[in-house]
């Protein structure tokens, strides 16, 4: 008879499972775009989830054009600040760091996250960062940095500091857009608008160390087997003399950097206090800052940072019309 065979237990898409080096997401790929300048990504905070009724825009559903009900997730997206621009040019191992310009007035809790220059650049230093910035130019982008001390629901003061794309238009007009922005403040609205799709990257629940079978779902060994059974069979064979990384083992389970694509923004909105439940969101509180409510689920727990850019896998589906959102739950998430 022939070999009886099993299919490796568990996805192995994801390998290495480590935890992730930080509480945020790190993006390191943007898609190009068409039309003026403008930046290609945002944060927020995660407040929680409700449920909403939503005319189904999607072509190939069986309830397209229907009103149905849809999980949505309201993210927190207070204002940031630009703290820099970085210009970028191309080089033997890949983009280097040509320039980097500092506002002059920055918010003291950046001091929290990392060391800022004692003084900003005048304007004489801005015009020549200008001048020597168009030489070999390649990449235009700004570091930007949240306001957690605005929102009421994150215990916390020391801001995230991350990098953000500038697209559309010329590198020159990028160039342009990027030193403009420099020290002021941006808002949701100027990153994207309702019914357009976005990536979500976030860090996701940390479960702690897991053993192999609820790591990597295998299967409970034979009754037969002598003291244990929630172990892994073997290790691999004699040769090579060493384990393979694609023998499941135990480990860290959760607290991975996860990327989900192709979300769609429902509605933006001003006022945190429409949006809010009964009680407040489970972990989170009261939202009161401009908030986004996006279609389906986002990686990680209340009070995570959560990454908004702009979709590298976008076009499958044409979005001729805004989203119509007829209702939105806000009833208590505590329990009756």
């Amino acid at each position: 008879m022939p070999t009886r065979r099993r299919p490796l237990r568990g996805s192995h898409g994801y390998s290495p499972r480590r935890r992730a080096k930080r509480p945020f997401a790190l993006l390191t790929s943007w898609p190009d775009l068409d039309g003026p300048p403008r930046l290609q990504g945002f944060a927020g905070y995660k407040a929680g989830m409700t449920h909403a009724f939503v005319v189904d825009y999607r072509p190939t559903s069986t309830t397209s054009g229907q009103e149905v009900q849809v999980p949505v997730t309201v993210v927190e997206v207070p204002p940031m600040r630009v703290a820099a621009v970085r210009t970028y040019t191309r080089g033997i191992g890949g983009l280097q760091v040509s320039s980097e310009v500092w506002a002059s007035k920055l918010e003291k809790h950046l001091e929290r996250r990392t060391p800022v220059p004692e003084k900003g650049a005048s304007a004489s230093e801005l015009e020549a960062s200008k001048a020597k910035a168009t030489e070999g130019l390649e990449e235009v982008r700004v570091l930007v940095y949240t306001q957690p001390d605005l929102v009421s629901g994150i215990p916390k003061k020391r801001p995230e500091l991350m990098e953000v794309r500038v697209g559309g238009g010329t590198l020159q007009e990028r160039l342009e857009y990027a030193y403009e922005l420099l020290g002021k403040e941006i808002k949701i609205t100027e990153f994207t608008t309702e019914g357009k799709m976005v990536d979500v990257a976030a860090v996701t629940k940390g479960r702690g160390f897991q053993g192999v079978r609820r790591r990597w779902g295998t299967k409970l060994l034979s009754h037969k087997n002598s003291k244990h059974r929630r172990m892994i069979g073997t290790l691999g064979t004699k040769r090579p003399n060493y384990v393979r990384p694609s023998v499941p083992q135990a480990g860290q389970v959760g607290y991975h950097q996860r990327t989900e694509f192709n979300k769609r923004i429902l509605k933006i909105g001003e006022k945190g206090e429409e949006i809010t439940p009964k009680g407040g969101f489970l972990h989170y509180g009261i939202v009161r800052n401009p908030y986004v409510v996006l279609h389906g689920s986002v990686p990680g727990p209340a009070k995570r940072l959560v990454r908004l850019r702009d979709p590298v896998r976008g076009g499958f589906v044409r979005l001729e019309k805004p989203p119509e959102l007829t209702y939105i739950s806000l009833a208590s998430k505590q329990g009756a």
